[in-house]
């Protein structure tokens, strides 16, 4: 899976158009513990394995080939978890269960990634881990397309505060905390793949028992006898996407959005590698490392998430900060690369943490004001995000290709080059001045 990473929102998306009279609420007190824990369940885990677990078994099944092997698992990563995760979103969209709409496939999602990390622990061959790999990001996708719809059972008024603490505090936990556990298991990394995906399963049945979706038994969806289908052609897809002179703005802020992500996850991607073959740690001896930068970022990330909005709000400020948070990532990536171990550690943690950490406060209400057409909010946000997952595949492939061609230094090169690419993206946006 992607996400940093993160995966789309198409359950939200289909959510909104329900009535307001039907519409199902749970209290903020029970719904934000759940968007806390929920997120850092799946996204904690999925992280440290894909970044972490997975490259070391890799290395330890087939060593001369880790590196486009990597790529390879994040390419067929990302077009399986498209594809999961818009089918999860559709039938958590047309569930009714007492427990509700989203909560029997968030639970079976968890406890299907749990078996197929057991799977992956377990694995003699690359195949059989491939395969392992790829049936977890199904299961993965089962919790994540249902349960980023919880941000649409919130109270009246309640909405935004869900969606921050989901995305300011739950993935930022997700994200980096995560990581500093999982350093300290990668000379046992089997191990590894099979605690993290219990913790999924634990993770996901305590945030659901704490939600506590209602019932949905009687609600009557308000496109049962309506659903109309259109054919895809050339013709209809001129109307689906606007031209650029209607969608500039937007179309800048998706491809800055894409080109920040690279310059993301080209570091965090191999971040492993990178200390044991650029700086010449052991397997054993990165845990450290890993570590400090995981916890500064987590730092920064969560003082963002509470920093962040209020100051753009009282400042007036968002297109500046947005882009200046895809330059420093680049600038984090410059700093390792220069300093090395002496230095670069600190300074790409520090400067990565903010730069995402701000991003990710951001980036998505920027992407409200640029939107070129009001009354199809949900379909161009889902198409938006669906950057995170496109930039968790091309990542990997453009960084195994320049390691292969120049080396690891290389990889500090393409980082930077891209989150400067994705600050003029940003700047270039003209509907937005500040």
């Amino acid at each position: 899976m992607e996400t940093t990473s993160h995966p789309t929102d198409d359950a939200i998306n289909a959510s909104a158009n329900e009535s307001k009279a039907d519409k199902r609420t749970v209290p903020l007190i029970r719904l934000l513990p759940g968007l806390v824990i929920g997120p850092a369940s799946w996204l904690g885990p999925y992280i440290a394995s894909s970044s972490l677990f997975l490259p070391a078994m890799i290395a330890s099944l087939d060593e001369d080939n880790k590196i486009s092997l990597v790529a390879l698992f994040a390419s067929a990563a990302m077009i399986v978890a498209a594809i999961s995760n818009m089918a999860a979103g559709a039938l958590s969209d047309r569930t009714r269960t007492r427990w509700g709409r989203r909560t029997p496939w968030i639970l079976l999602g968890g406890f299907g990634f749990m078996l197929t990390m057991f799977g992956a622990a377990a694995s003699p061959s690359i195949p059989v881990l491939f395969a392992a790999w790829l049936l977890g990001q199904v299961a993965l996708n089962f919790i994540v397309a249902p349960m980023v719809a919880w941000i649409d059972i919130a109270p009246e008024g309640g909405g935004a505060t869900a969606s921050s603490v989901y995305g300011g505090l739950g993935m930022a936990l997700g994200n980096n905390g995560f990581n500093i556990i999982a350093a300290t298991l990668l000379g046992q990394f089997r191990m590894g793949f099979a605690i993290f995906g219990t913790v999924t399963f634990v993770g996901t049945l305590i945030a659901v028992l704490i939600v506590r979706e209602p019932s949905n038994l009687d609600e009557v969806f308000s496109s049962d006898a309506k659903v109309k289908k259109e054919k895809v052609s050339l013709r209809s897809l001129k109307t689906v996407f606007p031209a650029w002179h209607i969608g500039r703005d937007y179309y800048l802020a998706l491809m800055g959005k894409i080109f920040q992500g690279v310059g993301n996850f080209a570091v965090m991607g191999y971040l492993l590698y990178i200390m044991t073959d650029f700086m010449g740690y052991s397997t054993e001896g990165a845990q450290s490392p890993i570590q400090l930068i995981n916890g500064i970022m987590l730092c920064f990330s969560v003082a963002m998430g509470f920093i962040a909005g209020p100051l753009s709000d009282r400042l007036n400020l968002l297109k500046w900060p947005v882009a200046s948070a895809a330059l420093l990532v680049g600038v984090g990536a410059l700093g390792m690369y220069v300093l090395g171990p002496n230095g670069g550690i600190v300074a790409f943690g520090v400067c990565a943490g903010l730069g995402m950490g701000m991003w990710n406060s951001l980036d998505n209400y920027l992407n409200l004001q640029v939107i070129p057409d009001k009354s199809r909010v949900g379909f161009f946000l889902g198409v938006y995000n669906l950057g995170n997952t496109l930039t968790q595949a091309i990542a990997p492939v453009l960084a195994s290709v320049v390691i292969g061609l120049f080396g690891f230094s290389a990889v500090f090169i393409l980082s930077i080059i891209s989150s400067v690419i994705g600050f003029l993206l940003i700047t270039m946006i003209r509907s937005v001045t500040r």
